[in-house]
């Protein structure tokens, strides 16, 4: 499923508060987005207990209990995780994983807040999860019926929030300084083979990785950081991530180079770290431009003024990655006005990207 719309954790967190205790809610996203991390924290905002289900590791008889003869009728008894005595959340990860007989089971459950003769206490929530089918995950169609009975939001990654959370959990510096230049590496679409690709949680496993290896406070191997770093994330952004732990010496290089007060690393050693300050100065020139040229105040014109100067330096060193700086070859094109002025000023730039 893909939703019109689409919200953030922060947006989300909202949704539940003022939704999840009157409809059940169900939250679509791709993984490792921190689906699952954002209801427990629900819950603990709410002051109840997270009782989690794994849908795709579920059979019926796990939701409804097993018969057990009283008297002279037969009745389901409910399973202890779920039958409790005080409110709480229950959240229904990879629901859309499930079996059509489990999901099946989930009806009742979801609608009234019920299973067989046991009603969850008073207050108690329901929240379900699950990947989308591009996302190359476990997935199943969900029933019309099932679909129906949720309120339904698709949460995205969004790397300011991201970064204000792995502050406050002390993930790795390397991690959050990197993501700080980078916000565009936070999340890649996953691939369509087998391989490690970038997510909140594989950037977070990443953090965890290095933190045990000591890194930053001893010196790692070059190997290694390049097991891990390729291990974890996808294999463009590793690449990069390498690259920058290259120049930490230099962290603030590209602000240095935009004051004027350094410029392109040109030795041929210095290759990787050059590719990755070309890259950050893209994704600088993609965040700090707006669209409509009549939004520049004095401060983005001289930043304007001098990025061309420096697009005109970087392509007289290494034209592939001035044409990299200005190209839409990933997506994300440069606002229009501006590549107007760098056809204007820059014609063979241009000219030789096409």
């Amino acid at each position: 499923m893909n939703l019109k719309f689409t919200v953030t954790g922060e947006e989300l967190s909202d949704i539940l508060l003022n939704i999840a205790p009157i409809r059940p809610v169900f939250i679509w996203g791709a993984p490792g987005i921190g689906k699952s991390a954002l209801v427990q924290k629900f819950a603990d905002d709410v002051g109840m207990e997270c009782v989690s289900l794994l849908g795709s590791q579920l059979a019926p008889e796990d939701i409804i209990g097993i018969p057990q003869i009283k008297g002279e009728v037969s009745q389901f008894m409910p399973p202890k995780m779920i039958a409790r005595k005080e409110p709480y959340v229950l959240f229904l990860d990879e629901l859309n994983a499930c079996s059509q007989e489990v999901q099946k089971a989930f009806y009742s459950l979801i609608h009234e807040r019920r299973i067989g003769e046991y009603h969850l206490p008073e207050g108690s929530v329901v929240i379900g999860a699950g990947n989308r089918s591009q996302d190359g995950a476990i997935v199943k169609t969900m029933s019309t019926a099932l679909i129906n009975r949720m309120f339904h939001v698709q949460m995205v990654t969004d790397p300011g929030q991201w970064l204000h959370w792995a502050y406050e959990n002390g993930l790795h510096p390397w991690v959050t300084d990197y993501i700080t230049q980078r916000p565009d590496h936070l999340f890649a679409e996953p691939p369509k083979t087998e391989e490690p690709y970038s997510t909140p949680r594989s950037w977070h496993a990443l953090s965890d990785a290095l933190k045990s290896y000591g890194a930053g406070e001893k010196e790692i191997p070059e190997k290694i950081l390049r097991v891990l770093a390729f291990g974890a994330v996808s294999s463009a952004h590793a690449g990069s991530f390498l690259a920058y732990i290259k120049q930490l010496s230099h962290k603030d290089l590209l602000g240095e180079i935009i004051k004027g007060e350094a410029k392109f690393p040109a030795a041929p050693e210095q290759r990787d770290v050059l590719y990755f300050v070309a890259q950050s100065f893209r994704a600088k020139l993609l965040m700090e431009l707006p669209k409509d040229k009549q939004m520049l105040d004095a401060n983005l014109q001289g930043f304007v003024h001098r990025a061309k100067a420096l697009i005109k330096d970087l392509s007289h060193l290494n034209l592939e990655l001035a044409q990299m700086v200005v190209s839409s070859d990933d997506g994300k094109v440069l606002p229009e006005w501006f590549m107007v002025e760098i056809v204007r000023d820059l014609p063979r730039l241009v000219k030789n990207e096409r």
